[in-house]
């Protein structure tokens, strides 16, 4: 397997040209689903095991682990300015630093899961009461100047959960876990 497989083991995103009702609720389960898709895979995993990364240079699971709540609690903030605010510049973060504190690097994983399974319940909440114009709405990336809608969010979101999970188990495959 070379370099980028590792890196996107199910393809890059790739922005929806067309977007259906069908789509979106897809989408919503994808989210609702991954947090107990995520501790099943990680369940039993030893500590050795949770330091390893997934690829040369990549996190460890247990990065990505802590990785997913704070890159899912940003998205889910990001929805909550776009639904409140017209069209909010929102605030980027760097990811890399933030899966370097102690926090991302040397945590129990547990308190990570939970808070995942919390955010993914309220988040769902939150979208499946999303409207049609709800979904259109935008927010500005400040690193980028681009107009990112929610309905391409969720479908973010979906792959950002499936791609980390793919991480772990494609790791745990690899391994012989």
């Amino acid at each position: 397997m070379n370099i980028e497989q590792l890196k996107y083991p199910i393809g890059k995103f790739q922005i929806p040209e067309s977007v259906s009702p069908q789509d979106i609720s897809n989408w919503i389960s994808i989210i609702e689903s991954a947090p107990t898709q995520i501790e099943a895979a990680v369940e039993g995993l030893t500590d050795e095991q949770l330091n390893t990364p997934y690829r040369p240079e990549g996190w460890t699971i247990r990065q990505v682990i802590h990785h997913l709540p704070d890159s899912h609690m940003n998205s889910y903030i990001r929805f909550k300015w776009t639904l409140t605010e017209d069209s909010p510049v929102i605030k980027a973060y760097d990811e890399r630093l933030w899966g370097e504190l102690e926090d991302g690097k040397n945590a129990p994983i547990g308190m990570s899961v939970q808070l995942l399974k919390s955010l993914h319940a309220r988040w769902g909440v939150m979208l499946k009461n999303l409207s049609e114009a709800d979904l259109e709405k935008c927010f500005t990336h400040p690193e980028s100047g681009n107009l990112i809608s929610l309905k391409t969010m969720v479908a973010l979101y979906a792959w950002h959960s499936q791609h980390h999970l793919t991480h772990i188990t494609s790791l745990k495959e690899r391994m012989g876990w």
